[in-house]
C-alpha cells in the first residue's frame, strides 16, 4: 500500500477533482468525518465547501491548510468498500488527523481501485497540526495496515509501477472497455503537449483519436472520438465518444493534461534524456530501420508520418522511460520532420523510403553512402507547429509566411 500526501491552499480544486470523477461515475464518496453533510453521500461541491469553510479558522498561520491524500493498495489486493473505509479512518487517526473534517472518495477510473482523502490540516487557531516526519510516519502506518489486513507490500512496486498499457485487439471483443483502459493509462501515464503527440502515443496501441467540432442549439462544442485500429492503422468497428469512457479523457481533460505536461517537461528538463539518445542514434545508424531498432533498445519508440507523395511531414518520439511524448522539433531543429525526410529519401532520383506509422518497417540503406554524413544537420530543419493541436505541417504555417512577408517589406522600404 502506498500513500501520497500533498498540501495546498485551493480547497475547491481538490474537491472539484474528485467530484468530476463522481459525476463521470468513476468515483463515489465512501464516508465523511465531522462534516455537516447528508448521510446518503449525495451532495455538491458547494455544500462541501460551505462545510469546510464553517470549520476553517479566520486567521491562518500557513498558506497550505488543505490536505489531499491518495492511498493506493497493491493491484492484487481487492478490497471491499468497508475495508477501504476502515483503512482510511485508521490511517487518518494514526497520522494525527482523526478529529479533523475530511471526505473519503473511492476511485474506480483504473483497474486498481484506490481512495482519495480531502480535509483540513489546521487546528482551531489556524496552525498546522504536527506534520514533522509526516512522510516517514505515513510509510510506517501503511506497513502496519498491510500486516493488519494481510495486504501485499506495495512500496517497492510503486517505484517502478506504470499504468497498464495494452494494444487494443478488436478481435478480442469488448472494444469500448479495451479502449477506455488504454486511453486512461496513456493520458495520465505520459506527458504530451499537443493533440498530435497524444494521437501518436495512442496510435502505437492501436487507437485512433480524432477531434470533433460542431454546433448544438447555436452553441459550439468540441470533443474527442476514439476508434480501434488494426496493425496497419486502419480503423475497425464503431468509434467511441470520449463521454462514454469518462470526462477524464474528454476534450477539456486532455487540454488540461497538455498544459500541465508542458510545465512538467520544462521544469523537470524531461526532454534532455530523449534528445541525447536520439542524437546518438541518428549519428550511429544508417537507415530508418536501424534508427528505430537502436531507439527501441533505449526504450524509445519513433513514429513517422508521411503524405501521399511519400514525404515525411511528422516525427514523434515516445520515451517510455521518461514517459514523455515529443514531436521532433521540440528536441531542436536538427530533429524536425524535414531533416528526417532528407535523411531517409533521395530527392534527386525520386527514391523515397517507405515510411509508415508502424514501427520497424523501414528500408535498409546500408549499401548507400551514409546519408547523415552528407547533410549539415544543424543547418536543416524547417520548424513546424508542434505545440499546436493537430499534426505537424510539412511547410511553413500561414502565420510564419505573414511574418516573413512583413520582414521582406521592411527591408524593401
Amino acid at each position: 500500500m502506498v500513500a501520497q500526501i500533498s498540501t495546498g491552499g485551493n480547497m475547491f480544486g481538490a474537491l472539484a477533482y474528485n467530484q468530476n470523477k463522481v459525476d463521470s461515475e468513476e468515483a463515489k464518496v465512501l464516508f465523511s468525518n465531522r462534516m455537516l453533510l447528508s448521510e446518503d453521500g449525495n451532495f455538491s461541491i458547494g455544500e462541501c465547501m460551505r462545510s469546510f469553510e464553517m470549520q476553517m479558522p479566520v486567521q491562518l498561520s500557513t498558506k497550505k491548510p488543505i490536505l489531499h491524500i491518495s492511498i493506493n493498495p497493491h493491484p492484487e489486493d481487492v478490497l471491499t468498500d468497508q475495508q477501504l473505509s476502515d483503512i482510511a479512518r485508521e490511517y487518518m487517526r494514526k497520522l494525527g488527523y482523526g478529529d479533523q473534517p475530511y471526505l473519503v472518495y473511492k476511485h474506480t477510473d483504473i483497474d486498481r481501485h484506490h481512495i482519495h482523502i480531502v480535509g483540513l490540516r489546521v487546528d482551531e487557531n489556524g496552525r498546522p497540526l504536527n506534520d514533522r516526519f509526516e512522510h516517514r510516519r505515513s510509510k510506517q502506518i501503511t506497513r502496519e495496515l498491510e500486516q493488519k489486513y494481510n495486504l501485499h507490500p506495495a512500496e517497492k512496486k510503486a517505484r517502478t509501477e506504470r499504468p497498464e498499457l495494452k494494444k487494443v485487439d478488436y478481435t478480442a471483443g469488448d472494444v469500448k472497455h479495451q479502449i477506455g483502459n488504454t486511453v486512461k493509462a496513456a493520458c495520465y501515464g505520459y506527458r504530451f503537449q499537443s493533440f498530435g503527440e497524444y494521437k501518436a502515443l495512442l496510435a502505437t496501441y492501436n487507437i485512433c483519436a480524432e477531434e470533433v467540432k460542431g454546433e448544438v442549439n447555436g452553441k459550439p462544442y468540441q470533443g474527442i472520438v476514439y476508434s480501434a485500429t488494426n496493425d496497419k492503422g486502419e480503423k475497425v468497428g464503431n468509434p467511441v465518444k470520449a463521454s462514454r469512457i469518462g470526462k477524464s479523457v474528454g476534450y477539456e481533460a486532455v487540454q488540461r493534461r497538455m498544459e500541465k505536461s508542458g510545465e512538467a517537461i520544462k521544469n523537470g528538463k524531461l526532454k534532455e534524456r530523449t534528445r541525447k539518445i536520439v542524437a546518438d542514434a541518428v549519428r550511429n545508424t544508417r537507415s530508418r530501420k536501424e534508427l528505430e531498432r537502436e531507439l527501441k533498445k533505449q526504450g524509445i519508440d519513433v513514429v513517422f508520418r508521411q503524405n501521399d507523395s511519400g514525404r515525411i511531414y511528422g516525427v514523434t518520439f515516445i520515451d517510455h522511460d521518461s514517459r514523455v511524448v515529443l514531436n521532433g522539433s521540440r528536441l531542436g531543429k536538427e530533429f524536425s520532420a524535414n531533416v528526417f525526410n532528407d535523411l531517409y529519401s533521395d530527392v534527386q532520383t525520386g527514391q523515397t523510403e517507405n515510411v509508415a506509422p508502424q514501427r520497424g518497417q523501414g528500408q535498409d540503406f546500408t549499401q548507400q553512402p551514409h546519408t547523415a554524413a552528407r547533410l549539415p544537420v544543424s543547418g536543416l530543419g524547417g520548424l513546424f507547429g508542434g505545440s499546436s493541436i493537430g499534426e505537424e505541417p510539412p511547410q511553413d504555417t500561414a502565420g510564419q509566411k505573414r511574418k516573413k512577408k512583413k520582414k521582406r517589406t521592411r527591408r524593401i522600404e
